[in-house]
């Protein structure tokens, strides 16, 4: 397996640092429009590891915007698996410049949405991943496997889904992903301060938009932002938090390969994070269609989405200033293999101060980059293999859980936690 890991930010550096720990790949070149940036993450594998280990990385620059840089470069080194960790935006050019070059596809989030022009809270538009999805035809006629969705919401909580689909449960009425945690950020003097553990890019994108919930009943349909709040009790010390609906990628991919009543994805954002969404909505700084606007070289062109991204914290650069923990994990309610009522809640807890101490990276992008190296070693080792466009749900689970918790693999406790059934949001 030779590996074009297309950026080289958060989560594409937690990747490599998790990678560098295996075995299972032939090179990995890992590319960044900032060419300094991928070199300190080969920098930082050879210090830990040595230049034996670190022989097995190159750095690279590439313009994740135009896909034929893409497939240059990994028709240049060869290139089987073509990761793409950088924002969603650049997708579109990232996807297709993978099938030109005739290389297998991974990525963590999904072709962006768009909202029904007519009806955007009770009706999708265009949902997330139906671009990819609309062109699996393509992908299996050339015998190339685009795994899609394989971060950790989504992925992890689509290999839950299809764990609990065929070894928890008989019927299944609800899916819904719980994702929440008790992350803090502090400055340089101890106070804590406003810094999103994740893209902010993205953190928008997925908050601001229309919801998709799916009832089997009556299909996809949307919501206002923020919708159906409820409080869930996280384990392992996280505790109570609020979480409400929030557009995500698991309610449009898991309905394809999973019978259930119910898909929704709920985030615990709290309300100090929902308020300063709504206050960027409000000024119009979630746009992504550049204004003009004065600098000191004359007038230039600028996203607004862009621009709050500027100015905040790199999510990369928190972990030394974070601390608590993150919560990934999917509810799931209906029958068991018996029929009777069951509520389970699967997860995993990733803590920072162990995820810094590991790879040096935020406890939110460490546990994000392990589940796609996961994937790969599966892939490799022809455990997983199909062609087209594909989510995890569509492949078997438990050689995926096994090889993520096990002693001689990368040692990720996850968890299946008994939930009472008649109120599954409280852990008895």
């Amino acid at each position: 397996m030779r590996i074009l890991l297309v950026g080289a930010g958060g989560v594409g550096d937690a990747i490599a640092k998790v990678a560098a720990t295996r075995n299972f790949y032939e090179l990995i070149v890992v590319s960044d429009y900032d060419f300094a940036r991928a070199e300190r993450t080969i920098a930082w594998i050879r210090n830990r590891h040595g230049e034996e280990r670190a022989s097995k990385f190159l750095a690279a620059k590439i313009d994740a915007s135009n896909a034929a840089n893409v497939t240059e470069l990994a028709r240049a080194h060869n290139i089987t698996h073509v990761v793409n960790a950088v924002e969603p935006k650049f997708l579109p050019t990232v996807f297709s410049g993978t099938f030109t070059a005739g290389a297998n596809y991974l990525d963590m989030a999904m072709s962006l949405s768009e909202a029904n022009e007519t009806d955007p809270f009770h009706r999708p538009g265009i949902k997330l991943g139906d671009a990819q999805f609309a062109v699996g035809e393509q992908w299996e006629r050339a015998g190339k496997l685009a795994l899609v969705g394989m971060g950790v919401e989504p992925g992890l909580s689509n290999v839950f889904a299809r764990y609990a689909a065929d070894y928890l449960f008989s019927e299944i009425d609800e899916l819904s992903t719980k994702d929440g945690g008790n992350l803090v950020v502090t400055d340089d003097a101890g106070n804590e301060i406003f810094a999103p553990s994740f893209s902010i890019w993205t953190t928008i994108e997925e908050c601001l938009n229309p919801p998709v919930i799916y009832e089997r009943s009556r299909g996809w349909f949307t919501t206002e932002p923020f919708s159906e709040p409820e409080i869930f009790e996280f384990p392992e010390g996280i505790g109570a938090v609020e979480c409400v609906n929030v557009e995500h990628e698991e309610v449009t991919m898991l309905p394809r390969n999973i019978a259930a009543n119910r898909v929704t994805f709920k985030y615990g954002l709290g309300s100090e994070f929902i308020s300063v969404l709504k206050t960027l909505h409000t000024l119009g700084l979630d746009r992504t269609k550049p204004v003009r606007v004065r600098s000191a070289q004359g007038p230039v062109d600028v996203s607004p989405r862009d621009l709050v991204a500027a100015v905040l914290p790199d999510p990369a650069s928190i972990g030394p200033r974070l601390s608590g923990k993150t919560c990934a994990g999917l509810l799931v309610t209906g029958k068991d293999k018996d029929g009777k009522d069951r509520a389970t809640y699967l997860y995993h807890v990733a803590d920072n101060a162990e995820t810094m101490a590991e790879i040096e990276a935020q406890c939110v992008v460490a546990q994000t980059a392990f589940n796609p190296v996961i994937a790969l070693e599966l892939m490799a080792e022809g455990i997983w293999r199909g062609a087209g466009v594909l989510g995890p749900e569509c492949f078997d689970s438990k050689p995926f859980l096994d090889l993520m918790s096990s002693s001689t693999g990368y040692k990720q406790r996850w968890v299946a936690q008994e939930r009472l059934p008649a109120s599954p949001l409280r852990h008895p």
